[in-house]
């Protein structure tokens, strides 16, 4: 016998842009209310939370993927103050002007899932960068 899962309504806040962004996505993609394209986002950062746990203790490698307003002032020397703290997890780094005030950084990284969530993380949080991604991907060395 299944057991019913309950439901729960919440309320949140979002600038009218970024919800009709998320209108279109959601027709893109299919979904067909907003609920079900919610969920489907807290489903995809909890298995990616749950993926770090289980596979704190190995070394991986991936991506760190910026865009920023590089007329921010002092923002470029934060971004690479940050990328000298990380000496051991920061491979290399390339940077590409997208238009007069974005750039797009893409970092090469390797290290404990953990520590590069938070390099990400304090990239993230620098204001003047618009959006910020970590992808993390294995070493290849327990692959066949």
């Amino acid at each position: 016998m299944a057991t019913k899962t309950s439901i729960t309504r919440f309320g949140i806040s979002i600038p009218s842009d970024l919800i009709e962004s998320f209108d279109n996505y959601i027709r893109e993609k299919q979904y067909k209310n907003r609920s079900e394209a919610i969920r489907d986002l807290i489903r995809e950062k909890l298995v990616s939370r749950e993926w770090e746990e289980e596979f704190g203790d190995r070394v991986v490698v991936g991506t760190i993927t910026y865009v920023y307003d590089h007329h921010k002032r002092e923002l470029v020397d934060s971004i690479l103050d940050i990328q000298h703290a990380f000496p051991d997890m920061v491979i290399v780094s390339q940077h590409v002007h997208l238009n007069h005030h974005n750039c797009l950084e893409v970092a090469i990284v390797k290290g404990m899932p953990g520590e590069l969530r938070s390099l990400a993380d304090k990239l993230k949080a620098l204001k003047g960068v618009k959006h910020c991604t970590l992808t993390m991907t294995t070493t290849g060395e327990t692959l066949s």
